[in-house]
């Protein structure tokens, strides 16, 4: 089974951005789709970007659109976040997950992602 680590966390300034990478080992990355998560202190956790086997992004909901965007490169087993103009509301611990969806397969709904990282903080601060 796939596993997943993220890395890239930490602070950055409001209005400044960040790329997370979140990595696959044990796994051919291009059989499922990834999504991105994240929880801020005293929140639920909330799905908001992920991107199909076949390289198509979704947006679960409005807070990700027009920010931050999403890129896989299956040669490498990797999924990178891009994170721009950043504010306070974006701090939070940030969770790459994978869920198999086959080699063209769509965007699940995000509660359907079975395989977790360990998660990166973000935090926006001056």
């Amino acid at each position: 089974q796939v596993q997943l680590v993220e890395s890239g966390g930490g602070l950055v300034q409001p209005g400044g951005s960040l790329r997370l990478s979140c990595v696959a080992s044990g796994g051919t990355l291009g059989y499922y789709a990834i999504g991105w998560f994240r929880q801020a202190p005293g929140k639920e956790r909330e799905g908001f970007l992920c991107i199909s086997s076949s390289d198509s992004p979704w947006y679960y909901g409005d807070s990700a659109k027009g920010r931050f965007t999403i890129a896989r490169d299956n040669a490498k087993n990797t999924v990178y976040l891009q994170m721009n103009k950043m504010n306070s509301d974006d701090t939070a611990v940030y969770y790459c997950a994978a869920v198999a969806t086959g080699w063209s397969g769509g965007c699940p709904s995000s509660d359907l992602f079975d395989i977790w990282g360990q998660g990166t903080q973000v935090t926006v601060s001056s």
